[in-house]
């Protein structure tokens, strides 16, 4: 079964730090593109960060500056380093992997409070 599962999500005041961590069961090495996106109540889910196979990474103009997207191909997990957190910034955390296919975590609950 193909098995995503972040994880480090909490409650943090503004100015604070969190790292999720997405462990996943699949070879993140032959996959095209991984990734976060978050979504809050009453909005769209959107796209945090990712990384792609050529190499490149993009990041929301959001959490540009302040978020760091990594993976590890040996471990296959997929890190978000976050840093100064806003309250904005509070939303459900999932973990995404495609090509070939698309896979979701479950999802990891950040609150930051003012």
């Amino acid at each position: 079964q193909v098995q995503l599962v972040e994880s480090g999500g909490g409650f943090v005041q503004a100015g604070g730090s969190l790292r999720l961590s997405c462990a996943t069961s699949i070879r993140l090495f032959s996959r095209n593109a991984m990734g976060w996106y978050r979504q809050a109540p009453g909005k769209q889910r959107e796209l945090v960060a990712a990384m792609y196979r050529s190499g490149g990474k993009a990041y929301a103009d959001s959490v540009r500056g302040r978020f760091t997207i990594s993976g590890d191909n040996a471990k296959n997990t997929i890190d978000l380093q976050m840093n100064s957190l806003k309250p904005e910034d509070t939303a459900v955390y999932y973990c995404n992997v495609r090509g070939p296919g698309e896979f979701w975590g479950q999802g990891t609950q950040v609150t930051v409070s003012s």
